[in-house]
């Protein structure tokens, strides 16, 4: 085994076909979403001057014969408060799940052991040439995450402090051989509500579902969703993921890329004529991801999110998916549907210095006097 530290894209895309090959077909692992991730959060030429710290810091691990055998899709970010952060690429608003250390299958073992020497024997300066950190953090992950959790407890046996706590569910369902199979797993209650649904939109025609099947389809498609999910979201207060220019360049540029590759599919729901939800997933080892919707707010009367998860639910399981999986987040909805919690995990590792165990203390400090404030507001 040998390590390099990589730190730009350019050196980097040699290795997406590898890269591809060890995200083992989780998509928010994958080079397209990472690497498109990184063009739009990135630090541009202006940040990169004002911040030179800021950079790709990409661990790359290679066998005997140079094979890529395993990377930690890194980036290593500077702030006062945390010091020399190391963080998984794909976070912040962007939400990427599931995310983890990538390693070719049967090696995870050498793999997380050589990343965890790396980390702990690497320079200890503070020169961009090495890699020195005060603090890994790293969320979207799932909880039970092997190569996460061996890392963690690698480090820890070395004298590093690793902090867990519990993130948001994730919801996932698994999926029958048949519709009517699926239908039997709901409550009684549901189950007619459904039927309901189906007999008064979808056997009357009311209400189809259309799939974009050409990459050419897709800007007029994105376009809808965006405009639909802005005045669906601002309807609720909230601004919506669309009113940062970084996510909507982050979008615009990922979904054709991801379409062209069969990793995507864009459905939009029509009712009585007139498109009143969109909503696309991410496809990859017989799994769909739910990533994002847009609703029309002048339709909520007719429940057209339902409309649509009953719809792609019911495709899901005619073209042979195992797996509908709604990602982060606890609305009612998806319980309601049979899907099953899975917690996601966020994780603190902080070396063995003095500075950044300073930094680590203040930062509890600071969480309990937020939960302490939280708990008093809720009384």
């Amino acid at each position: 085994m040998h390590i390099h530290l990589l730190k730009s894209l350019d050196e980097l895309a040699p290795y997406a076909d590898a890269w591809d090959r060890l995200a083992a077909e989780v998509p928010f692992r994958s080079w397209t979403w990472l690497s498109h991730w990184w063009q739009c959060y990135g630090p541009t030429e202006v940040t990169r001057k004002a911040n030179p710290t800021s950079q790709l810091a990409v661990i790359t691990v290679f066998d005997e014969a140079d094979a890529l055998v395993g990377l930690a899709p890194w980036y290593l970010d500077c702030s006062v408060a945390s010091g020399r952060a190391l963080r998984m690429l794909g976070t912040g608003e962007v939400c990427s799940d599931y995310l983890s250390l990538l390693c070719q299958r049967g090696m995870e073992a050498s793999v997380i052991e050589s990343v965890a020497d790396f980390l702990l024997e690497g320079p200890a300066d503070y020169s961009l040439d090495g890699l020195h950190w005060d603090l890994i953090l790293l969320d979207g992950v799932d909880f039970e995450d092997y190569a996460v959790n061996s890392l963690a407890e690698h480090l820890s046996g070395h004298g590093c402090t690793v902090h867990r706590r519990q993130g948001l569910n994730c919801w996932r369902l698994d999926l029958p051989a048949s519709w009517e199979d699926y239908l039997q797993t709901l409550s009684r209650s549901y189950r007619r509500q459904i039927r309901r649904l189906e007999d008064d939109y979808f056997k009357t025609g009311r209400a189809i579902l259309h799939s974009i099947e050409r990459v050419d389809d897709l800007p007029w498609a994105i376009d809808l969703l965006i405009d639909m999910h802005q005045r669906r979201r601002q309807s609720l207060g909230d601004a919506g993921s669309f009113a940062s220019p970084r996510f909507t360049a982050f979008i615009r540029g990922v979904l054709p890329e991801l379409m062209r590759q069969g990793r995507l599919q864009f459905h939009w729901l029509e009712l009585d004529g007139r498109p009143v939800a969109l909503e696309y997933h991410l496809a990859g080892g017989g799994v769909l991801y739910a990533y994002q919707a847009g609703l029309e707010p002048e339709a909520m009367e007719f429940q057209p999110g339902k409309l649509l998860n009953l719809a792609t639910i019911r495709r899901a399981i005619e073209q042979g998916y195992r797996v509908f999986d709604f990602l982060r987040g606890d609305e009612p909805y998806k319980a309601h549907f049979r899907a099953a919690p899975r917690p996601s995990l966020e994780l603190r590792i902080v070396p063995n210095r003095a500075s950044a165990r300073l930094r680590h203390n203040l930062w509890l400090a600071g969480s309990r006097v937020k939960k302490w404030i939280r708990q008093g507001t809720n009384r």
